[in-house]
């Protein structure tokens, strides 16, 4: 009886109520038939061999199963038990129909999974409310379950697209360096959500060699898109009418060409510099970035720190800004330390305070000015913050001059 049953997946048109009655006897079947023929929104279904029943429900996919429970063959309320064993029908709405009110019956009824009781038969009116109701229920719990797979495929999505945009911006960083006049060691290791930090370091010429790391405001693909375009003209030597040579030159040519309100409102702080290794000078520029860490001095049991500080905006801000040029003069020890605030800004476990630069200085000073510290700090900062997982990039860059 009853015409084929619409596919609930459809979204295009509204789903339609589906009924299944499971009845022996073929009067009570053509009853409750007539009672909703007049309703074109509700598809009927019948079967009347009750050992068919779930084959049934498979096929059709009620939106209500109306179960006697006294039939040959079976139990009732044994079939109650079999459909909500059955994946396809574990959350169906069921209402069983009994010849007379019996409160034990009812009780394990209901026990067993069953949503509703009748009398057989009722008023249509009640016969076809309690259809309409049980049956929305159900289409408003399918709905929303396929609403939430849909949110976490999409999700789903979203972090492979990002894992994949991470993969793509680390691999374009530089390799640490092990031989050579200048040695370099370096630790990055991405947030939870896709960050903006990158560095890099080249040499210019014989006598010149380049640094820098740069932090784009914000999380996401944006942040990390716009990191990676600047990443690529600093390395490149691709920005126009630009000496090199001259950090603050640099980033103001970089201020021209990435103003914020082209960038999604999105600026960046960096710090750039240049070492020239005949005289051991360093001259740097920094756009509102933390300041490097620079231990210099005769040796490694004799040094001095400096923090090399910020002027100015970030990059993007503000058009015209002009970056000063700092310069420093290294003695034959010196290690350079270049970060971004992911390595510090970090909310303590213990009791929700911010751990600070002042408090990153203070641990670095603990530490060995021979050895990579980065491995040392990462896991010093996952310890005070409770987890692996950080709300920033870490990003550090250890340079030895």
């Amino acid at each position: 009886m009853g015409s084929p049953a619409t596919n609930p997946d459809d979204q295009s048109t509204p789903r339609p109520l589906v009924v299944l009655l499971v009845d022996d006897q073929l009067m009570v079947g053509e009853s409750v038939r007539r009672m909703i023929a007049d309703q074109p929104d509700i598809e009927f279904h019948y079967c009347q061999d009750p050992m068919k029943a779930i084959e049934m429900a498979n096929a059709v996919r009620p939106t209500v199963i109306l179960q006697d429970l006294v039939m040959p063959e079976i139990d009732g309320l044994q079939l109650v038990r079999f459909y909500r064993a059955n994946p396809a029908t574990r959350q169906t709405p069921m209402i069983v129909l009994s010849s007379k009110e019996e409160p034990a019956i009812k009780a394990k009824a209901f026990a067993l999974g069953a949503n509703d009781y009748l009398v057989k038969l009722p008023d249509k009116l009640e016969v076809v409310a309690r259809i309409r109701y049980h049956s929305q229920a159900y289409i408003n719990l399918l709905e929303r379950n396929e609403a939430y797979k849909r949110l976490e495929e999409s999700q789903r999505q979203l972090a492979a697209e990002l894992r994949q945009a991470s993969r793509y911006a680390q691999s374009l960083l530089p390799r640490p360096l092990t031989k050579g006049d200048i040695r370099i060691d370096w630790r990055f290791v991405p947030s939870t959500h896709l960050g903006g930090d990158m560095f890099g370091y080249h040499w210019l010429d014989d006598n010149h060699f380049a640094m820098y790391l740069l932090d784009v405001s914000g999380h996401g693909v944006g942040s990390s898109l716009l990191a990676v375009s600047v990443n690529n003209l600093l390395a490149s030597q691709a920005l126009p009418n630009t000496d090199f040579l001259n950090p603050g030159q640099v980033l103001e040519r970089l201020n021209m060409i990435f103003p914020m309100e082209r960038q999604d409102d999105k600026y960046f702080t960096i710090w750039y510099g240049v070492f020239n290794k005949n005289d051991r000078t360093l001259t740097y520029s920094n756009a509102a970035h933390p300041a490097a860490i620079l231990h210099t001095g005769k040796d490694s049991s004799d040094v001095s720190l400096q923090t090399l500080e910020s002027v100015g905006f970030a990059v993007g801000m503000m058009d015209g800004t002009e970056f000063e040029n700092q310069t420093v003069t290294l003695g034959p020890f010196a290690r350079l330390l270049l970060f971004s605030d992911g390595v510090y800004e970090i909310e303590l476990v213990s009791d929700g305070s911010t751990w600070k630069y002042d408090h990153l200085v203070e641990y670095l000073s603990s530490l060995s000015l021979e050895s990579p510290v980065s491995d040392s700090l990462l896991g010093h900062v996952r310890s005070i913050g409770g987890s692996d997982s950080l709300a920033d990039d870490f990003s550090i860059v250890e340079i030895w001059l």
